[in-house]
């Protein structure tokens, strides 16, 4: 099937090469020149682990290729993909302009019936909006879909590869059966293609990662406790991670979540609640515990040093958010 994948950033890398890699034709499309150019010279722009080798066979074999140019990248593509960052603007609401302007540019482009897929996290109801702006201009048929990515940095190729499940909005049964056609070699070995509308889906993405959010800011609380009572932390996560019904992935105390997703996810949910007059106060909380929690080290090395810190060199080892990843943007350790 011949894929376009708008955006080379770490969504549209990983998302590109790993349906190259399942026999796809990809053309990944990008308006920085220069980063285009190195990824055609086969040089890679983040790090993650085993997404090199990928990378350079599916050059080598040809299926997968780089441009500037939208008209060249999406010609005879079957399904594009929008992979565009989404920044938290000031108010903490995703800022959807790279999206829609990107919506605005395909419509007089598309030639046939295409179907346009949300890669990005995005606000319940971007797939309405991305809709009329293509529509602006569109000639042909088509269909918008949700379809958000559940990567964790460090094990992506293994997220996407063999995911959990896969989530895909849409109301279109035409667009459904093009996208379980394009997901058929991933879940062959029984995890679920989950199919909702695309509010649900836009949803889900959030709803998922701000709960991962809560799950490791309550632990962070849990720690906070039992450094007052005396308790042992990693006894306390073992004794609940084992429940079944809670699992044992983040529950790992720290200073705080950071990284690309949960940060801007949160508070987006939280400005998304706002808007319709909810008061999301559980998110609240989180947030406020979050930035609260990243200050607890320093606070320590106060204690530790009786306050007077002058004169002192203190080396940090680990500037990323979490192990196997070059990523540092919203890491704790960026704190001033």
């Amino acid at each position: 099937m011949k894929i376009a994948v708008v955006g080379t950033g770490y969504v549209g890398l990983v998302t590109g090469t790993c349906f190259a890699e399942t026999g796809n034709h990809v053309t990944c499309i990008d308006i920085d020149e220069k980063k285009v150019e190195k990824l055609k010279n086969k040089i890679m722009p983040i790090y993650e682990p085993g997404l090199d080798l990928l990378f350079e066979r599916n050059i080598k074999q040809g299926r997968l290729e780089f441009t500037t140019s939208l008209a060249e990248g999406i010609q005879g593509a079957k399904i594009i993909f929008l992979a565009l960052p989404t920044p938290p603007g000031e108010d903490g609401s995703a800022d959807l302009k790279y999206i829609l302007g990107v919506a605005n540019d395909l419509g007089p482009l598309l030639e046939d019936y295409t179907v346009i897929v949300d890669k990005s996290t995005v606000p319940v109801g971007t797939a309405e909006k991305v809709t009329a702006n293509i529509k602006k201009g569109a000639k042909v048929d088509f269909d918008v879909v949700s379809n958000p990515e559940f990567l964790r940095e460090g094990v992506a190729l293994d997220d996407f590869m063999k995911p959990d499940r896969v989530v895909i909005g849409t109301s279109s049964d035409r667009a459904k059966k093009i996208m379980d056609d394009l997901y058929a070699p991933l879940v062959r070995q029984g995890n679920p293609i989950i199919v909702m509308d695309e509010k649900s889906a836009e949803l889900t993405k959030y709803a998922a990662n701000s709960f991962l959010a809560t799950k490791i800011t309550f632990m962070n609380e849990i720690a906070n406790m039992c450094e007052l009572v005396g308790a042992d932390v990693d006894a306390v996560r073992k004794g609940v991670g084992t429940d079944s019904r809670i699992g044992k992935r983040f529950l790992f105390a720290g200073i705080g979540y950071g990284g690309s997703c949960f940060p801007k996810d949160v508070q987006a949910l939280a400005k998304s609640a706002k808007e319709v007059d909810y008061n999301f106060e559980i998110l609240t909380a989180v947030m406020n515990k979050n930035e609260s929690q990243k200050m607890k080290l320093i606070e320590r090395i106060k204690a530790h040093y009786n306050g007077d810190l002058s004169g002192k060199t203190f080396a940090v080892w680990g500037l990323a958010f979490k192990p196997y990843t070059d990523d540092i943007r919203e890491a704790p350790a960026l704190l001033n």
